[in-house]
């Protein structure tokens, strides 16, 4: 425990060391003498303790102060005291930053403190990667001079942060960044950086799905609608045209009515909870009703349909969402393949998995259009697509059923030889059969 120096214990000690030495000066008739030379010898041992003092604040070859004697005991213990007070608070500072910058780094974001000059004082370790920042090479330069952009100097030179600014990054392609500006501290500013490029996709296919829903609908609803203008009620067409514009008008309207089930049906299967997901399905009863229909299908077509079913293979799920995703995958083969082209249906287990493929050896699928043929009414080629019927839905709504059934849709194709659509469920969707 640290000892405060009393005032009136330093006064009793020059008393007690003065007192002697006054009285034998007097006993020998030179009293100032003595205490000439007991001043002189207390003022040497005082500059040897403050020599000691100096020099071990100066080199501080140890923590520990050296050992004083007398009131210089309390005055190198006070010492020690107040470094190791001050070396405590440096060291919860260290652990406060620390902290801030771990804090800093875990921002899922890219982080940047600017001076008002817009010289860099710090970032994160994202800025590095997404601005190609260098630390801390950068570390002063102007942010405005390593981001190349007109259009970013401009926004931070006006000084308006009010909306944020979106840029192309020039590091990575097709990505875009969001710049937001706020003050920090006194006379800093903090750039927060987001990537935004899956917003931006988002947004621009839901342009696109309005886009395109609006123009499904609206070329049935114009053949409809001009038929019916072509109607007079005091006079109608005679019986062949009649007949012509009834059966153009009846197809139209079922195209309509598809194309409004197959959103609904999308819109019910995104937005519902998972549920009734562990019902066990005959996959092998299904795939024959499917196998019917397909062959009804195919009649004008003429493909060969094969089907290789193991009739033992039964997995759990819901029917209804696994028999669109199978009956989707199947019939698309047999619109968008040449006629008198073969078609492969395959449904068994393989490596311990419930495997489903259709293999068909039509057109084929180019490269850059794989990736994108699950977004809704995307089309390789719209102008076939409407021809066969299509609404480009099918393989969006195939591609949610397989995700609530924790499975993925599997795309390869050649141009020229043909394409393959699979998926397959793990082994805890299988059925046991019973022993």
């Amino acid at each position: 425990m640290y000892r405060v120096i009393n005032k009136q214990a330093l006064i009793k000690r020059l008393f007690i060391y003065f007192l002697p030495l006054l009285l034998i000066g007097v006993l020998v008739g030179a009293p100032f003498l003595l205490l000439f030379l007991g001043t002189s010898s207390l003022l040497v041992w005082h500059y040897h303790q403050l020599y000691r003092l100096s020099d071990w604040l100066l080199n501080q070859r140890s923590f520990n102060p050296p050992e004083g004697e007398g009131a210089w005991e309390q005055v190198f213990e006070g010492i020690y005291h107040l470094q190791h007070r001050n070396r405590k608070k440096r060291n919860e500072l260290a652990d406060l930053i620390r902290r801030f910058r771990d804090g800093a780094e875990a921002v899922p974001d890219a982080v940047v403190v600017l001076q008002s000059d817009l010289s860099i004082v710090w970032c994160n370790q994202l800025a590095l990667k997404v601005l190609g920042l260098q630390w801390p090479t950068d570390h002063g330069q102007r942010l405005d001079n390593l981001i190349r952009e007109p259009k970013f100097a401009k926004y931070m030179l006006r000084g308006e942060f009010e909306e944020p600014l979106e840029l192309d990054n020039g590091h990575i392609v097709d990505q875009v960044l969001e710049f937001r500006v706020m003050p920090y501290a006194n006379t800093q500013l903090m750039v927060v950086v987001r990537d935004v490029t899956r917003l931006k996709q988002l947004e621009q296919m839901r342009k696109d799905f309005v886009a395109n829903v609006s123009h499904e609908l609206r070329t049935p609803l114009t053949v409809v609608t001009g038929y019916l203008e072509m109607m007079d009620g005091d006079m109608m067409p005679p019986p062949a045209m009649w007949n012509k514009a009834q059966n153009t008008m009846l197809e139209q309207c079922k195209r309509m009515d598809s194309l409004v089930n197959q959103l609904l049906s999308l819109s019910r299967i995104e937005g519902s909870r998972r549920q009734d997901n562990d019902k066990a399905i005959n996959v092998p009863q299904m795939l024959n009703y499917i196998k019917t229909e397909a062959q009804s299908i195919n009649q004008d077509k003429g493909h060969e349909l094969i089907f290789n079913i193991d009739n033992q293979l039964d997995i759990k799920g819901a029917e209804d969402e696994l028999r669109s995703a199978f009956s989707n995958l199947v019939f698309n083969a047999i619109h968008y393949t040449k006629a008198g082209g073969k078609i492969i249906v395959t449904w068994q287990r393989k490596e311990g998995y419930a495997h489903f493929s259709v293999n068909d050896n039509g057109d084929g699928i180019a490269p850059e259009h794989i990736n994108r043929l699950t977004e809704r009414f995307y089309r390789v080629d719209k102008a076939r697509s409407r021809t066969t019927g299509g609404s480009g839905l099918g393989l969006a709504i195939t591609k949610h059923v397989l995700t609530r059934h924790d499975s993925q849709l599997n795309i390869t194709s050649e141009l020229g030889k043909g394409s393959c659509f699979s998926f397959a469920f793990s082994k805890d969707k299988l059925v046991k059969l019973a022993s």
